[in-house]
């Protein structure tokens, strides 16, 4: 059930409230997403176009094969859908809520009625589908460039901490350690060793099914930067 006052309360925001026009805002809606969630999946049908306006999410790519990749994790303001809005295509990557998700959604068909001739909505799509674009070029660089070692404690930085830094889930699984693998574009084999070296360095322990953060600043140092947001 949506919550008016709620949503009421986002459409008021600065960053926000220039987006949208009188006549699209019957058609928008509120979602809430809990973790683990996923909001979209590859190779459905776009039928939403989505403004995250707090939590962090994952977005990753599953080939052919079934082997997954982590692209990047995103944190407000961000777009879910935008690409796919544009080109009138099915979703082209899986989304899913890394912690409590909230989305201000509208149906792809309505934003295309209300808000094609809206400059302030179509600024703000041009400037988020072309930091994306940006960020795919550095992550292509990144994945070339950047050791096993620095992509995972960028990966275990991301999933544990939500948009404000704010320790969400210092416990990471690790009950399918093939998934984080190939999220990070490494074998099973180096993931684990890569494991052990981090926890005879004190930034993590290993515990049955689960990675335990110890050093948050000492995983972000190995990180050098954050590499997927």
């Amino acid at each position: 059930m949506v919550n008016i006052d709620q949503l009421n309360d986002f459409l008021r925001l600065d960053e926000i409230a220039p987006l949208f026009n009188e006549e699209i805002l019957p058609y928008l809606s509120l979602y809430h997403f809990n973790k683990g969630e996923l909001i979209c999946s590859q190779g459905e049908a776009a039928e939403f176009l989505y403004i995250l306006v707090k939590g962090k999410v994952k977005i990753y790519t599953t080939s052919e094969e079934g082997k997954t990749l982590i692209l990047s994790f995103k944190t407000p303001l961000e777009v879910i859908g935008d690409i796919e809005y544009v080109q009138e295509i099915d979703t082209i990557n899986t989304v899913e809520a890394v912690t409590p998700v909230i989305m201000i959604g509208v149906k792809q068909s309505a934003a295309r009625q209300f808000l094609k001739n809206h400059p302030p909505f179509i600024q703000f799509l041009l400037e988020i589908i072309t930091r994306k674009f940006y960020i795919k070029s550095q992550f292509m660089r990144h994945n070339i460039m950047y050791p096993v070692e620095t992509r995972l404690a960028s990966y275990l930085v991301s999933v544990a901490y939500d948009e404000n830094d704010a320790l969400v889930n210092g416990n990471v699984s690790t009950s399918n350690l093939t998934d984080i693998a190939n999220l990070i574009g490494t074998s099973y084999r180096h993931l684990n060793r890569v494991i052990k070296q981090f926890s005879a360095a004190g930034l993590v322990e290993r515990n049955k099914g689960t990675i335990l953060i110890k050093n948050l600043e000492g995983l972000k140092l190995a990180a050098k930067e954050n590499l997927y947001e």
